[in-house]
Order: C-alpha cells, then sequence, then structure tokens
C-alpha cells in the first residue's frame, strides 16, 4: 500500500508538470497582444510602452526561459500577480477557492444523498415503472446543460416564485455562512447534473453485485433483502462511485464555473472567466494549477477509498 501510494504521488508529480507545460503553451498561442490587452488599444500608439511590459514580464526573452522563469516562482509558491487588478495570484485564489468549495461540497453531497438510494431503487426495481421513471429522469438531468438549468431555475424560483434571491450571497468571508440561504438554488442547480450522472452508475454497480454468488449465498443462508443489501450489496457498489467521484471533480469545477456566472457568484469559475476575457496569463495559468492540483488529489484519494471499500482490491508491484 505504502509503495503503491508513492509510486502514485510520483505519476502526480509528473501529471503536474505536463499539465503546466501544456497550459502555459496554450496561453502564449492565443492571438493577440498581451500589453495592448492590459494597457487598452492606444497601446498600438506608444511601441515604447509595449517594449517597457515586455520588458519588465519577460516577453522578451525566449519561449523556455519564460517558462523556467515562472516554474521556478511557482515552485517557490509566488503565482505572480494579476496584470489588471494588481493583486497576487495566490491572493486572488485564496478569496475565490474557499467560496467555490463551499458550492460544490454541499452540491456533491447533496447529489450522494440522492444518487445513491436512487440507483439502489432503480436496480432492485428493475424493469419496472419506477426504474422506468428515474432512469427518464436521471438521462435528463444528466444531458442538460448547466447554463439551462441554472436560467430554468432562476426564472422559476426567483422570478415566477420568489422563493430564493436570483443572486448568490455577494459577501466575503465567514458572512457566506450566514447567508447560506441565498445558496441553496446555485447548490441545487450544481448537484442535478451530478444526480444524473451517480445514479446511473450506481444502478449498474448494484445490478452487477447482486448477480455475485456472494449474493446467493446470503439470501440462500436466509439472510432478508434489507441485510443483502445493506451489508454486502451497497458497501461494494460505493467503490464505483468513489473512483467515479475521483475523476469527476473536472466536471463538477466545469459546471461550477457555468453556475456561478449565471448568479454571479464570485467563486473560481467567476475568476477564471474575467481573466480570459482580459488575457490575465498569471491568474489563468495560477488557476490551472489548482485545478490540477485538486483533480490529481481527486484521484488518489478516488484509489485510496476503493482499497478502503473493497479489501479483495490489491495493487500488484510492478514487474
Amino acid at each position: 500500500m505504502v509503495t503503491f501510494l508513492l509510486r502514485r504521488v510520483l505519476q502526480s508529480v509528473v501529471v503536474l508538470l505536463l499539465v503546466t507545460v501544456i497550459t502555459w503553451g496554450l496561453l502564449r498561442m492565443i492571438p493577440g497582444n498581451v500589453a495592448v490587452a492590459v494597457m487598452g488599444p492606444g497601446a498600438y500608439r506608444s511601441p515604447g510602452a509595449i517594449k517597457v511590459f515586455d520588458a519588465d514580464y519577460g516577453f522578451n526573452l525566449p519561449w523556455y526561459r519564460q517558462y523556467l522563469l515562472w516554474l521556478g516562482n511557482l515552485l517557490r509558491g509566488n503565482l505572480g500577480y494579476s496584470w489588471n487588478s494588481g493583486q497576487s495570484v495566490a491572493s486572488l485564489l485564496a478569496t475565490a477557492l474557499p467560496r467555490t468549495i463551499l458550492l460544490v461540497g454541499p452540491a456533491v453531497l447533496l447529489a450522494l444523498a440522492v444518487a445513491i438510494p436512487m440507483g439502489v431503487i432503480q436496480a432492485i426495481r428493475r424493469h419496472e415503472p419506477t426504474d422506468h421513471i428515474l432512469t427518464v429522469l436521471s438521462v435528463i438531468f444528466y444531458s442538460t446543460p448547466a447554463f439551462l438549468i441554472a436560467i430554468a431555475a432562476i426564472n422559476l424560483f426567483a422570478v415566477k416564485l420568489p422563493v430564493f434571491p436570483i443572486l448568490a450571497p455577494q459577501v466575503e468571508g465567514l458572512a457566506l455562512f450566514t447567508n447560506f440561504y441565498g445558496l441553496i438554488l446555485p447548490v441545487c442547480c450544481l448537484s442535478v447534473g451530478i444526480i444524473g450522472l451517480f445514479s446511473r452508475y450506481m444502478r449498474s454497480s448494484v445490478l452487477d453485485n447482486l448477480a455475485e454468488d456472494y449474493v446467493r449465498t446470503a439470501r440462500a443462508k436466509g439472510a432478508s433483502q434489507r441485510r443483502v443489501l445493506m451489508r454486502h450489496v451497497l458497501r461494494n457498489s460505493l467503490t464505483t462511485i468513489a473512483t467515479l467521484l475521483g475523476l469527476s471533480l473536472p466536471v463538477v469545477f466545469g459546471g461550477a464555473l457555468v453556475i456561478e456566472a449565471a448568479f454571479s457568484y464570485q467563486g473560481m469559475g467567476w475568476l477564471f472567466y474575467h481573466a480570459a476575457a482580459a488575457q490575465d496569463y498569471p491568474v489563468l495559468l495560477g488557476f490551472t494549477v489548482v485545478g490540477a492540483v485538486m483533480t490529481v488529489a481527486g484521484s488518489l484519494l478516488a484509489d485510496i477509498a476503493y482499497v478502503v471499500l473493497d479489501p479483495r482490491v490489491r495493487y500488484a508491484e510492478p514487474v
């Protein structure tokens, strides 16, 4: 187990390094002049100002030296400074990331609380009307774009039936917890797609486990349906959800970006959107690094959860 974890950590470091190389290169390939994007169209009338800007930020250096300079700062914990606001990227991310976690965390927990029982019910009532209805709902949930869900929810629950506010809380820090009522609608909108995804996988996993020999043996010994489901099937079925949860973090954060834009919620998605519109490279790179770290960490935690939930799993050493 320890050897496996060390190997996975080393693999994660390589993945993160490749992510920084690819992202840095793609951002440099974006059409347009960075100095003009930051200083405005008037910069074209002042070539000297463009040269000064390029010298200050290292754009006059060869591309590989620019990357190594940025990577060296990154390893020292320096993500640079926003070209638009002048704030450090670390401080911007430190402000936005907790807000996104406060949105994504409850959405994932709500999705799990709904999707797991939903998948189990579909499996034990396979080919019955209940299964068909829940299957249709899960497909609709999963296939509907996040922005359409947000627009429909705002129109129904904030305009026609003014139950929730149109905008998410605009306060900072711990004050978000006292205004959590305003986050209920964004959290529900974000969880809809996750419910559709997780419930389908949970249904398939439960069906696979119900066909296993240990289930037939438990039933032959007189175990009740409830005992078989809770003691044997459910735990083994959760391994699929644990793996899926770790691997779906990028998708969840992608949906959070849309939800944050729809509800004007100033989290990571809102920060990324405005940085992309302004070609604020330091913020975009910082966002990508944080997203990559969270994705790799989620994948690693999923592997650990897989071993914990299913003791039969053993990771063999490479030959």
